[in-house]
């Protein structure tokens, strides 16, 4: 497999249940003529087969893994884990020039590894920083800033694109008098 992230990601996809175009195209968020591509080079190499189920509504089609493909996937999830792995041992390590060149070496695959959650965003995080570099020079924009069902952060109720009101609100935590350090309304 030559595309290796998005081969990989997309037979997840298929493994993780979405087995139309239409759907796979929303989970991995991979662009039309992209997809197209990739599951043509995975049909053209037995990893997936498109078959012809019974719908309620007449008959319908839908992508599934071969065997092959099964195989081949499991076979990159263990690649992809082996990597992270050597990633995380080398940043406990501290050696910054071999970190550095352990991730020059496997950039491509973090999206892989990203989408089938062998990585530990917080943990590269922290790795990316340790080397003064930012995460967005490693992880593609459309892996960045999930905007599907995966919820990978908090949401504190507040509209931050409409100008609101931030300021007060104690949020419950102490009296907000002088000194209290309890909660966000800190009065000095």
């Amino acid at each position: 497999m030559e595309e290796v992230p998005n081969d990989v990601i997309v037979l997840s996809a298929i493994e993780q249940g979405a087995k139309k175009f239409d759907k796979i195209r929303k989970k991995t968020k991979i662009e039309g003529e992209d997809l197209n591509a990739v599951l043509e080079r995975l049909e053209n190499n037995g990893l997936i087969v498109l078959v012809e189920k019974k719908g309620f509504f007449g008959p319908k089609k839908e992508l599934i893994l071969t065997e092959k493909g099964s195989k081949e996937l499991e076979a990159r999830r263990f690649e992809l884990q082996q990597n992270w792995d050597q990633l995380v041992t080398l940043w406990q390590g501290g050696d910054k020039e071999k970190l550095q060149q352990h991730i020059d070496n496997n950039r491509s695959m973090f999206p892989a590894m990203m989408f089938m959650g062998i990585m530990d965003m917080m943990m590269f995080s922290s790795m990316m920083s340790f080397m003064g570099l930012a995460m967005t020079s490693f992880i593609p924009d459309q892996y960045m800033y999930d905007t599907g069902s995966t919820d990978m952060g908090h949401d504190g109720g507040h509209d931050m694109g409409q100008g609101g009101d931030y300021s007060g609100g104690d949020f419950g935590h102490g009296d907000g008098g002088p000194g209290d350090m309890g909660g966000f309304d800190v009065n000095f």
